[in-house]
Formats: C-alpha cells, structure tokens, sequence
C-alpha cells in the first residue's frame, strides 16, 4: 500500500525555556535551533522510517528556505512532490519549557494557499488501495474534497486535523481519525476520552484513536474498544510527539501491520521520540523501529 501525504513544510525555529512566558512576558532562552518541520513532513518522515513507500505532496515558496526544506527532505522520503508557490515559505516558532512541554506559532500562507487537486498530479496519481493522510494545515475546503476524493477512488484516509479547524470538519470520508485529547474534546464537548471518541465515530470517523500522552491511547472501532498503556518515560520535548505517532501509525497500516499493534507500536516511538530533544531530529530511525517491532514480536510469542 502506498501512502499519499498531503499536508505542509516549514522551517521550525525552537527555543528551550525554564518556563513559556506569560501574556506580554520577555524571556531569554536557554538555547535555540533551526530544522526542518511543518506536520506534513513530519508524519510523512514518520511513516517513511517504517519502511513504507511514501509520496508527500506539499507547498513550498520559490526561495532558499524552500529549496533547503526540499534538499532535506530528499535525503528522507523517495517521492518527493513539493509544489513551489510565489509566497514566503511557511515558518513555525516552538517555545519549549523543561518538563517538555510546548506552544507552537505558525505562519502558513503557502499551506492556506495549497490547493492539491488543482495544483498537482495527485488525483491521477494515487490507485484504489493506496492510503490518504492529511493533517490540519491545509484549508478546511481542501482538506475535505481531498479526502472525498480519495475515498471515491477506493482510498484509506487518514485524518490528524492538528492544527484543527474553526469549522467542524466533515469526518464522512474518514476511514481513521487521530486526535489528542484536547482535539478530541474540542470536536465533541465531552471530557471522557471515551464517550468523545464514540461521538466522534457518530459524526462519521470509522475508526477513531485518541492519543492521550502518557496515558498512552484509545482506539475504537466496530470491532474494540482498545486502551494502550504508554511506556514510562522521561519527557525532555513532546514537540512532534503526535506527528511521529501518526506517520509511525501509517507507515505500519501500509505494511499490513494489524490495527492494534501498530497503534502498539506508535505509541512505544511517540514515547521514544520525547525523550530526545528536537522535532524530526527525535523521531524514532529506520534502525529504532525495526528494534521496537522486534520487541514487540518477542513480547508476543
């Protein structure tokens, strides 16, 4: 199964921080870096790592900021479809405090502007049986007709709609929704993890997880209700966590990798990836993940 990534690239500029500033609050950071990120790039490095074959389609601008987003990338993912637009490439500011926690500002104009169908051979590119992963930093208009599309053409969506959308997306065309917890309750107005993931298969997601950080993750569909415990580890920055949960998840999904294990395992790389600092550069490699799917066989001999 090939898996499509549509989404967005940016260049993430991070700061660590004893604590994230208050309203109208100047702080010096204790140190600070620049790399390559944006969700779409993320989740598809994530789902690339596994081993799967992974196109990303996403937005660049015609400047240097672009062109190093597509040479650093090109080491990672083989099909590589980055679409240049007359505008800025998109940047993201990342404050991270020492329990790990973070707040993350982006300026996404090429991501706003993106318009996949229109703008690139995707359409004619993918094939019934392939996988469809979007995020939220696309339009919502966008978003919405991708996935329609793809579920017209015999395609299994995936949905991570993070940053999530002023307007409730339509999850009608969503074989697999990934939210977190505060998405989640966002989405449905319910606190319990649980009855926000029945509400949201009621609204129309045929499978939903909710990842719930250390508390690892929910997964219910027609078949289970599942809760995965997450390992104990030692959060240095969750930046990113989500992301490599999600691509780890799908890069797993297309390799025919049952449901529940993958979402095993995607929690086991999410825990691994916050215990290292950095965004991509914590993300579990090829290396980490053939380990973890060993340990996993082990387990379950």
């Amino acid at each position: 199964m090939a898996i499509h990534v549509v989404g967005n690239v940016c260049v993430d500029m991070s700061f660590r921080l004893q604590r994230l500033p208050l309203p109208g609050e100047t702080l010096n950071a204790d140190a600070a870096g620049e790399g390559l990120g944006g969700k779409g790039a993320n989740q598809a490095v994530a789902a690339a790592r596994t081993g799967a074959p992974v196109t990303l389609w996403a937005p660049v601008g015609k400047d240097a900021a672009g062109e190093r987003m597509e040479s650093l990338l090109s080491g990672e993912i083989a099909g590589l479809r980055l679409s240049r637009l007359d505008l800025p490439s998109d940047r993201s500011a990342i404050l991270i405090d020492r329990q790990g926690e973070n707040v993350i500002v982006t300026a996404a104009q090429c991501a706003e502007a993106f318009d996949p169908l229109a703008m690139s051979p995707l359409g004619s590119s993918w094939r019934a049986g392939d996988m469809l992963l979007m995020q939220g930093n696309l339009s919502a208009d966008v978003t919405a007709q991708c996935l329609a599309a793809a579920q017209a053409a015999g395609l299994f969506t995936v949905l991570n709609p993070s940053p999530l959308p002023a307007q409730t997306p339509d999850l009608s065309a969503v074989s697999l929704l990934i939210v977190n917890r505060p998405e989640a309750e966002a989405l449905t107005g319910e606190t319990d993890p649980d009855r926000a993931a029945e509400r949201l298969r009621v609204m129309g997601a045929t499978t939903v997880i909710v990842t719930l950080g250390s508390e690892g993750a929910l997964l219910l569909d027609d078949a289970a209700r599942l809760r995965i415990e997450a390992e104990k580890r030692d959060a240095i920055d969750a930046s990113g966590a989500g992301d490599c949960f999600a691509g780890t998840l799908a890069g797993l999904l297309a390799q025919r990798v049952s449901l529940s294990e993958a979402a095993r395992l995607a929690t086991r790389a999410a825990g691994l990836a916050v215990s290292r600092a950095g965004t991509l550069a914590s993300f579990p490699t090829r290396a980490d993940v053939a380990a973890l799917i060993e340990t996993l066989k082990l387990e379950n001999v």
